[in-house]
């Protein structure tokens, strides 16, 4: 048990080590102040905008904002539906793999997008490696840049800036953060033991002398943006515990420290970008918290194991069902917590054979949406949180509610609201009706209460942007790849549109000078009570759900097991 704690510690030491010069060179980035790396990607950047003939030095309203994304994204969208039903006529197909049905494309082509990379199929026996690196890769730089780009406009407007441009966040993103840290990346994972080829599968000869195809591909690059951009969608089917994507010690840290550095990151850039860096730091300890007692529950509940199964075996064993020996319990329970909390939803391991506290650790995650949040997006939804505290400490010490010097009143407080709501419609609706018909939609492979979760947790990993699944749910079909399409386009485009006039708003406000009367946010005690807010307003959300599925089912697992 102590070397497993060992390992999650280490790891946790390198993240507070990385994530904060990382957070210092974006701010750098999208403030102009990186002149030295500047004159590196300004060549290139200069070619794009006069490529497309846009000047990225206009700054944008909240409109002009959102409809440049939300054309920009639809655009990109319809050219990777159209690439997958295509792809049987394309080359880089070594397999000759036909086209998916056009339920399961659209709702890839949406989910990759969305930066969520939920996948109802598995990548080897399903798209050729045209689609896969070509458009679905291409959609990981994309995805994830437009959520980093959502989020420096909404510090500018929290700081009192222009939101913009959304096309010169989009290319620097690209450009200077995720392209440079890809690059290098792919070839640590490349020295490592990833294949990077555009061969066909490896045939082998097995000691029973029948004849066995190796799946293999271009998986190097497209593994690492698959975790640094936090998309998380898999080359093969089962994601980062494949042996081709994940097959050491040495790239599973890899792969969990790039998974975590640029969420991490974005609250320090906030602090650097407001000039308030004691905020910053404040709130990058809190979620730092929060994350790592997520993480302790859930390495403790793996290494204790099922009751059931120590109880036929005499003595007490970790569960390694559905886990890689290579990782253990230990590394599995930190990357099941990490991969949910960062909205990324790669997985090392089978999350649907965590043990209920994991399965409470994961769901949690993806309610709050800020442990570390998605890209770019979960640093907005930690502000909206804060916002939300401000507001409600202000009534209860009769402050005035003021943030950054900006008064918070009726127009931020109901789009704040519209942000934290939209995700328990986007979850409980499409779950409610998917469990009023268990044999015709559902297709649970658990009974009883772990089914609940399955498909709670699917809902959940669409709304939230995430992408895992508690696998065995039979989702390849019409209603859940239309249903799960209308939670991932409502858990991503609905808060973006809010969030960016959020900022504008209170980018147009007058800043009030600080009296004595001014609530202060940058102290612990506001801190220690934000936490508290996160509790009440996000959690209790959905405790009925969590006690449905994950804490009854704890409950079940003792009473079973006689103890």
């Amino acid at each position: 048990m102590l070397f497993g704690f060992l390992q999650i510690s280490l790891i946790l030491i390198i993240l507070v080590l990385v994530a904060p010069p990382l957070g210092y060179y974006m701010a750098g980035v999208f403030s102009g102040e990186q002149a030295k790396l500047g004159r590196i990607f300004q060549p290139v950047e200069r070619l794009l905008f006069q490529a497309s003939g846009i000047n990225p030095h206009i700054s944008m309203t909240a409109w002009q904002y959102i409809r440049a994304l939300l054309m920009s994204n639809l655009v990109m969208g319809l050219f990777v539906f159209v690439l997958q039903l295509a792809q049987g006529f394309l080359p880089l197909n070594p397999t000759g793999l036909g086209e998916p049905t056009w339920d399961l494309a659209l709702h890839t082509a949406v989910s990759f997008i969305t930066n969520t990379n939920q996948q109802h199929y598995s990548g080897e026996t399903t798209y050729s490696y045209l689609t896969q690196a070509g458009g679905l890769g291409y959609l990981m730089f994309t995805s994830a840049a437009t959520g980093i780009a959502v989020a420096i406009a909404f510090i500018r407007g929290l700081t009192g800036q222009p939101i913009g441009n959304f096309y010169q966040d989009l290319v620097l993103a690209i450009t200077r953060i995720l392209l440079p840290i890809s690059m290098i990346g792919a070839i640590l994972l490349v020295i490592a033991g990833v294949p990077e080829t555009l061969a066909g599968p490896a045939q082998a000869t097995t000691l029973e002398g029948a004849t066995q195809f190796i799946a293999r591909g271009p998986v190097a690059h497209f593994e690492i943006i698959k975790q640094l951009g936090e998309n998380g969608g898999g080359f093969f089917g089962i994601n980062s515990a494949h042996p081709f994507e994940n097959p050491n010690n040495f790239s599973n840290l890899l792969e969990t420290v790039i998974m975590l550095v640029i969420p991490a990151g974005l609250v320090i850039t906030y602090g650097k970008m407001a000039n308030n860096p004691k905020q910053g730091w404040l709130l990058f300890w809190l979620v730092f918290l929060i994350f790592t007692f997520l993480i302790v529950i859930t390495a403790i509940g793996e290494f204790e194991g099922n009751p059931i199964v120590n109880q036929l075996l005499g003595e007490s064993a970790p569960n390694l069902e559905g886990k890689e020996v290579r990782f253990g319990w230990a590394l599995t329970a930190l990357w099941a917590v990490a991969t949910t909390g960062t909205m990324c939803g790669a997985v090392n391991g089978m999350h649907d054979s965590l043990m209920p506290p994991g399965g409470f650790s994961a769901l949690s995650d993806m309610f709050l949406q800020i442990i570390w949040g998605g890209q770019g997006t979960g640093t907005a939804y930690l502000f909206v949180f804060l916002i939300l505290t401000v507001f409600l400490t202000g009534l209860m010490v009769g402050r005035t509610p003021e943030f950054l010097g900006r008064k918070i009143e009726k127009k931020e407080i109901v789009l704040a609201s519209v942000i934290l709501l939209i995700h328990p419609i986007a979850i409980l609706i499409p779950a409610a009706i998917t469990l009023a018909f268990p044999e015709q939609l559902a297709g649970i492979s658990n009974p009883g209460f772990h089914g609940i979760s399955q498909v709670v947790y699917e809902y959940a990993s669409a709304a939230a942007n995430n992408g895992s699944g508690f696998e065995g749910l039979g989702d390849n079909t019409v209603w859940w790849n239309l249903s799960a399409t209308f939670s991932l386009l409502a858990g991503r485009y609905i808060p973006i549109m809010a969030l960016i006039f959020l900022a504008e708003g209170l980018a147009q406000k007058q800043p009030v000078p600080e009296t004595i009367g001014t609530l202060r946010t940058d102290t612990v005690l506001f801190t220690a009570v934000t936490g508290g807010s996160i509790l009440i307003l996000g959690a209790l959300t959905f405790l009925p759900v969590l006690a449905l599925g994950p804490i009854t089912e704890a409950f079940e697992l003792i009473h079973l097991s006689g103890n």
